[in-house]
């Protein structure tokens, strides 16, 4: 049976003959599975890609023990990993730098970032991870940076909107992160492609308090893809960087939920973060693995119709519920 290969699936089996990581011919490899037609004909083809697959992951963790370390690599650590990636000048360093304690470069030369600089933001009771990516241009990446975008929960694409290229900037970078297959659809996702869709970005428009940066604002907004949100910040006089904090913890689509023990005040101190439209059950989950299959019920303060109302095991949980588990 013929295999009729299609466009996209050609496309990405030539990203995988030119691509010089590992990272990057894993990213090809999952794209070629995701978009390979799905019939007897291409069986075999589909079992290969899974076998190659395979070894180079196997590789990977062989260079890890062995401490052939990914510099890319950063361990994930809070509620959530966000990098921020952006052309040279852009902001990013100051950025990372005003929202965090980590020691950051930032100087008016470019490239003075050569490596991530991981760096934990406070959100009211919970941090989340903003780690500052070595800038990048045009259709050019530092090899390896590919895996590490792929790998956080969310990107921000850091702007300058001082400078008169800052559409420039937004539309290489998205072109880059689309090129690179770091930028991915819906359905290659769910097919099992490591990536982002738009959902997952959000532009960070810095340097707001300068001259042009009014006019270069409407110019952007008017270019800005659908569904891309935009928020503009200055790190010199501190506009906006509190809405920001809110912004990132939204666009993780996480939630907060604290526990409580029967006949006692809830603990409030430090909440387990779920992903947005988990249940009861899921909870249960994050606080001990067999809770689920010995779970009786719950009761919900906080987003119940009434406080202590006891819902099922599929009740949809929101930000900030307080929940007392039954075993």
């Amino acid at each position: 049976m013929p295999a009729n290969l299609t466009p996209q699936y050609l496309e990405a089996e030539q990203a995988f003959k030119e691509a010089k990581t590992t990272a990057e011919k894993i990213a090809a490899l999952e794209e070629m599975l995701a978009v390979i037609p799905k019939h007897k004909g291409t069986e075999k083809l589909q079992a290969d890609i899974k076998r190659r697959l395979s070894k180079l992951r196997e590789e990977g963790e062989k260079k890890a023990k062995t401490g052939r370390q990914d510099p890319f690599l950063v361990e994930r650590h809070g509620a959530g990993q966000v990098a921020l990636v952006g052309f040279p000048n852009s902001g990013k360093s100051a950025l990372v730098g005003a929202l965090t304690r980590a020691k950051v470069t930032v100087a008016d030369y470019p490239f003075s970032t050569a490596l991530p600089v991981a760096g934990m933001m406070q959100f009211e009771d919970i941090w989340i991870q903003l780690v500052d990516m070595p800038p990048v241009t045009a259709g050019e990446m530092p090899p390896g940076m590919g895996g590490a975008l792929r790998n956080a929960d969310a990107l921000l694409i850091v702007v300058d909107v001082s400078s008169d290229d800052c559409l420039d900037q937004l539309e290489g970078v998205l072109g880059l992160l689309g090129e690179k297959r770091i930028l991915r659809s819906e359905s290659d996702l769910e097919a099992g492609a490591r990536g982002h869709t738009l959902e997952d970005c959000m532009v960070v428009a810095t340097k707001v308090d300068t001259p042009r940066a009014k006019e270069n604002l409407e110019i952007l907004k008017e270019y800005l893809p659908p569904g891309l949100e935009m928020v503009p910040v200055s790190v010199s006089s501190g506009e906006s960087l509190e809405v920001l904090r809110r912004r990132v913890f939204e666009l993780l689509r996480i939630i907060r939920i604290y526990t409580k023990v029967p006949g006692q005040p809830p603990d409030m101190g430090q909440p387990f973060v779920l992903k947005k439209g988990s249940t009861v059950v899921d909870m249960a989950a994050a606080v001990h693995r067999d809770f689920p299959s010995r779970l009786k019920n719950a009761r919900i303060w906080g987003s119940a119709r009434f406080d202590g109302q006891s819902v099922p095991r599929d009740y949809v949980l929101q930000d900030r519920d307080i929940v007392e588990l039954h075993v």
